[in-house]
């Protein structure tokens, strides 16, 4: 009787940490991710979208340098269950070190992938954008202290101020007809303040400790977790590669908007569950019947909420793109809405990989990552000669043959198979998609673009949450619980998060 109330007790105590926690990172990734997504808009009426293109294919080489310096050790310091200061202080230096390193490579090699894009002004633009990359590494550092001790509030702070202050930036330097480089500072000052605002939120400061040691220790879990990390992020920049290469940096700028409506707001909710959840998954790591459950919990959750965002984006992306963006960007609708259904898959992709990486289990991870590529490429190949349209459709179908792949292990390892999750999250999905129809079908009446997207918006909120309540969605109950609009005494569930 004694060590179930023991248990009961450690239970809530780790459900007030995760939703606490995951409160403060959805309110921060939401208002980042928001206010980026004003900002783009206004940069997108004032610039052309060759300059987002030209940017895009330049992010390509700050991303991956950010993968090399980041992914790795800092997984590795919020999954380890026994960290100490110097292993941070180990990391610390070490990112600074390859920060350094990693500017030099891309500095003598601008001029070269200027030539391959034919693109004169590249070298130097990707010269500057990579004055990022040291800040970029101590930053993450602070992050991963930040997201080992749950103290997402502080992050929310310091990333509300770098976006708006990085956003100013950015908008009055388009006022001011500077083109390509209003991009370029927008991104710079963002990485700057970040790291500057953590600074001044973040107790943990560098110590002169190193430990060789201690950063073997810390490669051997995070080398798999960093390639993959790489795989994938190389896999998702190939298309950028392909379309800026074959196509025009026009076009490139229509698909990456397109992909981006969709993909804010999914890695943004999505994200910021899963961000609270690897550390919360880690805790319980060797309870595998309870991460089962917290797993399940995710999933049934994120899917209430990702499944109707995206089919609701897709119906209304028309008027929307029009009211928002203007004309010119009409050309974007097509790949909005292939995308919409690229990203209603993730909360699934994730929750099952970050519970594999809770575990310890990388090298499972590896394997499936370098497995999803290589077929990833395949299709992308074979997708190419049909046009730019057909690159995207096949992204698609290969997020639903990775979709199988990375719910696979969960069969032996936590007793979840795919068919299981398919089944918790099918209402979700059926509703959402009888709301889409809905949503599309208010166009028919052929009403002002500013009027349809009204009335699209309120129609499809108050039929989707209105049938879930109508038919006692219990994932709707629970949303309505950790927003505080239900008494915490009010049914609970199996199978709960925590």
């Amino acid at each position: 009787m004694g060590s179930v109330e023991i248990n009961d007790y450690e239970n809530n105590d780790t459900k007030k940490v995760v939703i606490s926690s995951l409160f403060w990172k959805l309110l921060e990734s939401l208002g980042v991710q928001g206010i980026q997504l004003i900002i783009q808009l206004v940069l997108a009426r004032l610039l052309l979208p060759e300059d987002f293109g030209t940017i895009a294919l330049l992010t390509i080489f700050i991303n991956l340098s950010n993968i090399l310096l980041q992914r790795g050790f800092s997984s590795a310091l919020i999954q380890n269950q026994d960290v100490d200061e110097t292993d941070f202080s180990t990391v610390f230096f070490l990112s600074l070190a390859g920060s350094c390193l990693l500017y030099l490579l891309l500095f003598f090699s601008a001029p070269y992938i200027a030539y391959f894009y034919k693109i004169r002004e590249l070298d130097l633009v990707l010269r500057v954008l990579a004055i990022s990359l040291p800040f970029s590494a101590a930053n993450s550092v602070q992050i991963a202290f930040v997201s080992r001790n749950m103290q997402f509030k502080k992050l929310f702070f310091s990333s509300m101020g770098a976006i708006i202050c990085s956003g100013t930036v950015g908008i009055v330097m388009a006022l001011g007809d500077f083109g390509v480089w209003a991009l370029v500072s927008q991104q710079i000052a963002y990485v700057i303040l970040n790291c500057f605002f953590m600074a001044k939120v973040v107790k943990w400061r560098p110590k002169m400790l190193f430990s060789t040691k201690k950063a073997a220790g810390l490669f051997s879990f995070g080398w798999k977790m960093l390639l993959t990390s790489l795989i994938d992020t190389i896999y998702v920049d190939i298309y950028t590669i392909v379309i800026g290469k074959l196509f025009s940096t026009q076009m490139l700028g229509y698909f990456n908007r397109g992909k981006q409506f969709p993909g804010v707001i999914v890695t943004s909710l999505n994200g910021s569950i899963q961000a609270v959840m690897f550390p919360a998954f880690s805790r319980v790591q060797d309870n595998k019947l309870k991460l089962k459950n917290m797993m399940r919990r995710s999933i049934v959750t994120s899917s209430f909420i990702v499944f109707p965002i995206m089919a609701g984006l897709a119906a209304a992306a028309n008027p929307m793109v029009r009211l928002i963006l203007t004309d010119k960007w009409l050309y974007s609708v097509p790949f909005l809405q292939i995308y919409c259904a690229y990203f209603a898959l993730y909360p699934i992709h994730t929750a099952n990989l970050q519970a594999i990486s809770a575990i310890g289990r990388s090298d499972i991870n590896l394997k499936l990552e370098i497995l999803k590529k290589s077929l990833g490429i395949i299709i992308l190949v074979i997708t190419i000669p049909q046009g730019i349209f057909s690159i995207a459709i096949g992204g698609v179908v290969t997020g639903l043959i990775s979709l199988v792949i990375n719910s696979y292990p969960n069969i032996k390892l936590l007793g979840y198979p795919i068919h299981e999750q398919i089944v918790d999250i099918l209402p979700s999905f059926l509703l959402a998609l009888a709301m889409g129809v809905v949503v599309y079908s208010i166009m028919l009446f052929e009403l002002p673009v500013g009027i349809t997207l009204i009335l699209q918006v309120l129609v499809g909120a108050v039929f989707y949450f209105g049938a879930a309540r109508l038919l006692k969605f219990e994932c709707l109950s629970y949303v309505l619980k950790i927003a505080g609009y239900l008494p915490e005494s009010s049914k609970k569930t199996e199978g709960d998060m925590t």
